[in-house]
């Protein structure tokens, strides 16, 4: 089983690829999202709004009309990178031992994240 660097409901920016995400502030150049979930098994996020698809559903019901839904698909674990919450900044993950418990560290400011 391989590790992955981020958790469920970490903030992180898009580093390679394209997306769909729309930004609510224009001046924000960088696509920032919230993790929705993990699989590290397959080294794959889901990060909400990032890589968006269309999946056609049949109706499964008599009488009942099918439909378009749009919906987040896994994108790779290596194409996003955390953000830290306190300086706002992209930064890699360090870690530290604080009263026999392990923490997650900014790389930049050096606060944890929990």
């Amino acid at each position: 089983m391989s590790k992955v660097h981020v958790k469920t409901g970490d903030t992180v920016i898009l580093r390679t690829g394209k997306s769909e995400y729309k930004y609510k502030n224009k001046d924000l150049d960088r696509r920032t999202g919230k993790v929705l979930e993990v699989s590290p098994k397959e080294g794959k996020v889901i990060v909400e709004g990032f890589n968006m698809i269309t999946k056609h559903m049949k109706p499964t019901q008599m009488g009942q009309s099918g439909n378009i839904v749009r919906a987040e698909a896994p994108i790779y674990a290596c194409k996003v990178q955390l953000v830290c919450p306190k300086c706002g900044e992209p930064t890699r993950v360090g870690h530290t031992f604080e009263d026999g418990k392990k923490l997650r560290v900014c790389k930049k400011c050096g606060k944890s994240f929990e």
